[in-house]
């Protein structure tokens, strides 16, 4: 799915030709128009990766992880106590893929900071047409005489900061897609991609640095539109935000 999104932004926002897609994707000529030719989106796929126990707690954890590593270190949670933090939500998992988890949380967050610097952030610059930023947040209504939570989706041009907001009672795929398709509408095109956090509709697994396993669902859309989804680190709101300014 990921390598048909690659083909298709090739193909219609780089305008390259088939021998030249053919080229960087390694991929046979024949296979790259046979899928430009019947437009595909959903390819049909054998039996899926089994996801692992620790998936819907991913953000969680890596969230957490976070927050201890601004404590001293006699303030901190052990990697026992957060396993067991994590069972009490549900978890049914074992401690030992808890602390795998956060030894490449660490590993990666110490590369990070050795590449950019200790609380060093960049302004991000954003041309005309290359990005937007997606969220979700909660509010209340009065409808039809009673107060009703909401799930406001919020979808903003990271250069000229236009933005639009839409309600829904749930954050659904169906809802989901319905915030972007609106949006496009409104905005007049679709921007070369899109960030987001790690949100389950979106992400299936976060993996190490910028790996994600991408919900297949999600990737469709994606691919019907032809824009690149960005996905934010876990617990790292600042890279994207314009849209949480207004979350």
């Amino acid at each position: 799915m990921g390598l048909l999104n690659i083909i298709h932004r090739m193909h219609k926002r780089q305008k390259l030709s088939i021998r030249e897609i053919a080229r960087l994707t390694g991929v046979s000529r024949n296979t790259v128009t046979k899928h430009l030719a019947a437009n595909t989106i959903e390819p049909k796929f054998a039996t899926p990766e089994r996801a692992s126990k620790l998936d819907p707690f991913a953000e969680k954890l890596a969230g957490w992880l976070q927050t201890e590593a601004g404590k001293s270190r006699k303030q901190r949670r052990t990697v026992k106590q957060l396993h067991a933090d994590l069972v009490a939500l549900g978890f049914a998992g074992s401690y030992a893929r808890v602390a795998a988890f956060a030894r490449r949380w660490r590993a990666d967050r110490q590369r990070e900071q050795q590449t950019t610097g200790r609380g060093t952030f960049v302004p991000l610059h954003f041309d005309r047409g290359e990005a937007f930023q997606f969220d979700w947040s909660e509010d209340f209504a009065v409808l039809g005489g009673e107060r009703t939570k909401l799930q406001m989706a919020h979808i903003k041009l990271s250069h000229s900061r236009a933005f639009l907001l839409r309600a829904y009672p749930l954050q659904t795929h169906e809802m989901l897609f319905d915030a972007h398709r609106h949006a496009f509408r409104v905005f007049g095109g679709v921007p070369g991609r899109g960030i987001y956090d790690n949100m389950r509709t979106a992400v299936d697994r976060v993996g190490r640095g910028k790996e994600r396993q991408i919900n297949m669902r999600f990737l469709a859309m994606t691919n019907h539109y032809v824009y690149e989804p960005e996905f934010c680190n876990p617990a790292a709101g600042w890279e994207k935000g314009q849209v949480e300014k207004n979350v």
